[in-house]
């Protein structure tokens, strides 16, 4: 408290001042390079390539925005097609919530992965998929 009287300002304050001057920290910063890292879990099934073939999954590029269910030449569980004819669109929110645990997204689902429990690089990886799946 006697900092913030000799600066002139209320202690709280000063503290968010503080925090903001650090910039971005905690598990809310993306990283779309450690993101790319995290990706090398996702290679054994997945690509994310413009002249990229299917694998065991389907090719993440252009999943930005994209209906779930609906790569060319991608062999879907009914489930995933029925949930992208019913409007389900891969978005952060849904991509989020389906890495963080696809069974609950899509209980009856063929993925097997189990979900990356890590917030962090749940989030460096959705920045990573954004970019890799959108560039030219």
């Amino acid at each position: 408290m006697r900092f913030a009287m000799v600066v002139g300002l209320p202690a709280p304050i000063l503290l968010a001042l503080a925090l903001l001057a650090l910039g971005p920290t905690g598990a809310k910063a993306q990283d779309a390079d450690a993101g790319q890292r995290v990706f090398n879990q996702c290679r054994a099934c997945h690509v994310i390539a413009a002249t990229g073939r299917n694998g065991v999954g389907p090719n993440l590029f252009g999943v930005w925005g994209r209906a779930a269910g609906t790569v060319e030449g991608f062999r879907y569980s009914t489930a995933m097609r029925e949930r992208g004819a019913a409007g389900l669109v891969w978005n952060e929110e849904n991509l989020r919530a389906y890495i963080t645990d696809p069974k609950a997204v899509l209980p009856a689902g063929s993925m097997s992965y189990p979900g990356l429990r890590n917030e962090q690089m749940r989030n460096d990886l959705i920045a990573y998929i954004q970019r890799a799946s959108t560039a030219n």
